[in-house]
C-alpha cells in the first residue's frame, strides 16, 4: 500500500504540485491513521498534507478521483502472478511457444468468459508494477506499454496456443481458436484502456511541459496559431513567476536592517531586552516602465508577447505606459488596461502595424509629445529591428532619453550578425542604451524583464 501512496505522490509532482519529502512522510503517516476504506475521509486528510494554494487542489481533487478510480489493494493478490514468476525464474518463452500446462491462458480465459473484472484489474495492476507504467511520459508509449503489460500476462501462450489450434484444421479447433481470438481481443481493449488512464495520471503533465519548454525556447515567429492557447498559460506561468519572485524580495527588503541604537533605547525600561526592534528603513522605487513597441510586420509577434508579459505583471509594474508604431507613435495604455490584453494587442497591431516603418518619426514625437512620461525611475524598454527605411533615425532623442531616464534597454529580434546591415540603424543606437540585446524567444523575454524588476527590488 505504501507503493500506492508513493506512485500517487508521484503523480502529483508530475502535474506540478511540489511535494517535498517531508510532505511525502506527512502523507504516509495520515494515511496510516486514515487507511483506504473511506476515500472522501483520506482524500480530504490527504488534501490538507500535499495541496496549499487553490489551484493545487484543483488539481489534486482531479487527480485523486482519476487516480483512485480503479481497485489499488494488491494485499488480496490472486495466484494469477505465482504462475508468471515461475515461468520467468526458468526463461521467458518464445513467441509462439506456449507455456507447459498453459495455466496463464486458462487463468486469462477464467477472468475474461467468468467475467472477473477483480481479478482482472488486480493482474493487470501487478503486470503495470513490472512494466513501469507508471514511468510513461508521451503519448507515443502507450502502445509499447500496452502489449509490455500483455506479454507479462501470458499474451504469447494465449497467442502461441490461438496459432496452433487454427493450424491443426480440426473443427472444435477451430472453435476453440475463435475463442481465444476473442479473449484476446478484450485483453487489448482493457490493456489499452488501463494504459490511457496511466498516461492521463502520469504522462499527461510531464509531456505538457515537454511542449511549454520547447516553445519558451522557440523563435516566436515560429509559434503557429494552434500554440496560442498553450503560450497564453506559459506567459501567465511567467508572469505569476516573476511577481512572486520579486514580491518576496521587496517585502523582505522593506524594513531594512536593525537599528541598533534605537532598539536599544526603546529597551531601556526592558534593561535592554529587545521585547520591540526598530529598523533602519530604506526607500525602495516602485517599478516605472515605458514601452515603446515597434508593430511593422518583421517585429509584431514580439511587440505581442512583450505587452503581454509586462500587463500581466501589474502587480509588481503599477505604473506602465505603452506606445506603439510604425511611422506614427500612439500611446496604447488605455487600450491595454481596459480591455483583455490579447485582443487588445491584436487590435493594436491591426491598427498601427500599417505602412513604412520611421524610428526618427517615433522618436520625435515620443520627445514632443510624451516626454512627461519618462523621469529618473523610468526604465524604457524598446522593441524593435532598427530598421528605419534610411530615414533619419534622431539618434539626439535616444540620447536625451538615456541622460532622463533610470534605464535604456533595446530588445532587437535579430540576430546580432545583422545589425548594421542594409537600413538597421541598431550600431548607432547601440550607445546610448544601457543594455542592446537580441531578443527571440519567451525565455529572452523572461530574461530581460526578470532583469528590469530586480533593478527596483534588489
Amino acid at each position: 500500500m505504501e507503493r500506492t501512496l508513493t506512485n500517487f505522490i508521484k503523480a502529483l509532482r508530475a502535474a506540478d504540485i511540489p511535494v517535498s519529502i517531508g510532505e511525502s512522510i506527512d502523507a504516509l503517516k495520515t494515511v496510516s491513521v486514515t487507511g483506504y476504506d473511506d476515500r472522501t475521509f483520506m482524500k480530504d486528510a490527504l488534501s490538507c498534507v500535499v495541496a496549499k494554494t487553490p489551484e493545487e487542489k484543483a488539481i489534486y481533487n482531479d487527480l485523486f478521483d482519476l487516480y483512485f478510480s480503479r481497485d489499488t489493494s494488491k494485499t488480496a493478490m490472486s495466484n494469477f502472478g505465482d504462475e508468471a514468476s515461475e515461468d520467468s525464474e526458468g526463461g521467458e518463452p518464445s513467441e509462439g511457444e506456449p507455456s507447459e500446462g498453459g495455466n496463464t491462458v486458462d487463468q486469462l480465459r477464467e477472468m475474461i468468459e467468468g467475467s472477473d473484472a477483480s481479478a482482472l484489474a488486480r493482474a493487470m495492476e501487478v503486470a503495470a508494477e513490472q512494466v513501469g507504467t507508471e514511468n510513461i511520459r508521451f503519448s507515443t508509449q502507450r502502445g509499447i506499454m500496452a502489449r509490455r503489460m500483455l506479454d507479462q500476462m501470458g499474451m504469447r501462450e494465449l497467442e502461441a496456443r490461438m496459432i496452433e489450434m487454427r493450424s491443426s484444421g480440426g473443427g472444435g479447433d477451430k472453435e476453440e481458436a475463435e475463442a481465444l481470438s476473442q479473449i484476446r481481443d478484450e485483453l487489448i481493449q482493457k490493456a489499452r484502456e488501463y494504459v490511457e488512464q496511466q498516461y492521463a495520471i502520469y504522462g499527461e503533465a510531464a509531456t505538457e511541459r515537454f511542449m511549454e519548454d520547447y516553445i519558451q525556447r522557440a523563435r516566436l515567429t515560429e509559434i503557429g496559431p494552434h500554440d496560442m492557447d498553450r503560450l497564453q498559460t506559459i506567459i501567465r506561468k511567467i508572469a505569476k513567476r516573476l511577481a512572486a519572485k520579486h514580491s518576496r524580495r521587496r517585502k523582505r527588503r522593506n524594513r531594512g536592517q536593525l537599528n541598533i541604537r534605537k532598539t536599544m533605547r526603546e529597551n531601556a525600561s526592558t534593561e535592554g531586552i529587545p521585547f520591540k526592534t526598530v529598523w533602519k528603513q530604506k526607500k525602495r522605487e516602485r517599478a516605472k516602465v515605458v514601452v515603446i513597441c515597434d508593430v511593422s510586420g518583421s517585429v509584431a509577434a514580439y511587440a505581442r508577447f512583450l505587452l503581454m508579459l509586462i500587463y500581466g505583471l501589474n502587480e509588481v509594474i503599477p505604473d506602465i505606459k505603452s506606445f506603439a508604431f510604425s511611422h506614427k507613435l500612439v500611446d496604447i495604455s488605455s487600450k491595454l488596461e481596459d480591455n483583455e490584453v490579447k485582443e487588445a494587442v491584436k487590435e493594436v497591431i491591426k491598427e498601427v502595424g500599417q505602412g513604412s516603418t520611421d524610428y526618427g518619426a517615433a522618436l520625435g514625437a515620443l520627445q514632443t509629445e510624451h516626454w512627461n512620461c519618462i523621469d529618473r525611475r523610468t526604465t524604457v524598454m524598446i522593441l524593435g529591428d532598427g530598421r528605419s527605411n534610411y530615414g533619419n533615425p534622431r539618434i539626439d532623442v535616444l540620447r536625451e532619453v538615456q541622460a532622463q531616464a533610470k534605464k535604456v534597454i533595446w530588445l532587437c529580434p535579430e540576430h546580432p550578425s545583422m545589425w548594421g546591415t542594409g537600413d538597421s540603424e541598431i550600431p548607432r543606437y547601440k550607445p546610448f542604451t544601457d543594455l542592446m540585446q537580441q531578443c527571440r524567444t519567451v525565455k529572452d523575454l523572461e530574461r530581460v524583464v526578470d532583469m528590469i524588476l530586480a533593478s527596483y527590488t534588489g
